[in-house]
């Protein structure tokens, strides 16, 4: 009942009434980020939902578009200007969710929207992710966010999919409200963003 039905009502309460009352808050970043990077303001990119379903994400714009010589854009580490790291600490950088949570893209609660080239390599236990709705937040985001392993990620998300709950939502809301104010985890250790995931070695579930 709380998976199918309730949980996409709270949705689009909370994001609804989210959007309305941040609405200066919206305008405050658009003019910032507009002045400190350009346009266009929101970065949009293709990530995968609900069984895999394509959707257009919408965020505030943390990088620029510089290039090397040969017209390639710059690492992640040099487009990313030093009000673009407190954009991402912040987490204001992904305000503009909740519209997509709105349309039904996405939930509040649930595994990260990743890249669409990751779908391939997903391994049979770690596809299920994909078996709600991706979210604002999750279980791993909790624990650890960009300072985890893929694998270790992973298995946070399947584990929110297997054991889904009102309980579970506020529990994870609660802690990522800490960790925010916290700024835990944003970075991995060794890039501003976190690394590529090019697939598992080993097939199945949790990692020993």
């Amino acid at each position: 009942m709380y998976k199918n039905c309730i949980k996409r009502i709270l949705d689009i309460v909370i994001s609804l009434c989210g959007i309305i009352i941040l609405s200066p808050v919206y305008l405050a970043l658009a003019v910032t980020v507009r002045l400190k990077l350009g346009s266009p303001v929101l970065f949009t990119q293709d990530r995968p939902g609900k069984d895999g379903k394509i959707f257009k994400l919408y965020k505030f714009r943390s990088m620029t578009d510089k290039k090397d010589k040969d017209g390639n854009l710059l690492p992640d580490e040099e487009r990313l200007t030093a009000f673009g790291k407190k954009l991402r600490s912040s987490s204001l950088d992904e305000l503009p969710e909740l519209f997509n949570i709105l349309k039904g893209d996405m939930s509040i609660i649930g595994p990260r929207p990743l890249l669409v080239r990751y779908l391939p390599r997903y391994n049979e236990f770690q596809r299920h992710r994909h078996d709600v709705r991706p979210g604002l937040t999750g279980l791993a985001q909790t624990h650890g966010r960009n300072a985890i392993t893929w694998e270790k990620k992973f298995e946070y998300d399947v584990e929110y999919v297997n054991n889904v709950s009102f309980l579970l939502d506020v529990k994870i809301f609660l802690a990522t409200v800490r960790a925010v104010l916290k700024r835990e985890g944003i970075n991995s250790e060794n890039s501003a963003t976190m690394e590529e995931f090019m697939g598992t070695e080993k097939d199945g579930g949790p990692q020993a």
